[in-house]
């Protein structure tokens, strides 16, 4: 059974598509994109968090699939961050529209870093795959650091 918050976001992500779909994005749809978003990579990226960290045993087989799913999402951050929505109910900081190459630039070595992550876990190496998962945390907490309220 999927838990309420994962089905929210996976309709929401779904209902914000359809609304860019048709170029008549609010700003609070795109706020709901961005979250839905960040909420879907998040549920992929605790499985994999926890196997790094020894919390849960190292699966092969679920790493890849999560680390796939990440992977998949990483091009997709930037369209949750369009003009005009960082007003209403959100964590982004206003600098992230001030400072829009470097926070691209950050979005950008994110999907990279996601995208081999994905592409190492295939093999199944534990040790390369720990090694790529630190390289995808850290350029998580590099764009979190600054341009993310606490």
């Amino acid at each position: 059974m999927l838990k309420p918050r994962l089905l929210v976001a996976a309709s929401t992500l779904a209902l914000s598509a359809l609304a860019f779909a048709h170029d008549s994005a609010k700003p609070e749809d795109v706020i709901d994109y961005r979250q839905g978003l960040m909420t879907v990579i998040g549920w992929n990226f605790g499985p994999l968090g926890a196997m790094v960290k020894g919390k849960h045993p190292f699966e092969a087989t679920e790493f890849s699939k999560h680390a796939g799913r990440i992977a998949n999402l990483g091009d997709q951050i930037l369209e949750g961050f369009a003009k005009g929505s960082d007003k209403g109910k959100t964590d982004a900081k206003p600098e992230i529209w001030a400072n829009w190459d470097d926070f691209q630039g950050k979005a950008r070595d994110l999907d990279t870093q996601a995208k081999l992550l994905a592409e190492v876990a295939k093999a199944g190496d534990e040790a390369k795959d720990k090694e790529q998962f630190k390289k995808v945390a850290a350029a998580c907490k590099a764009c979190h650091d600054k341009y993310k309220k606490d």
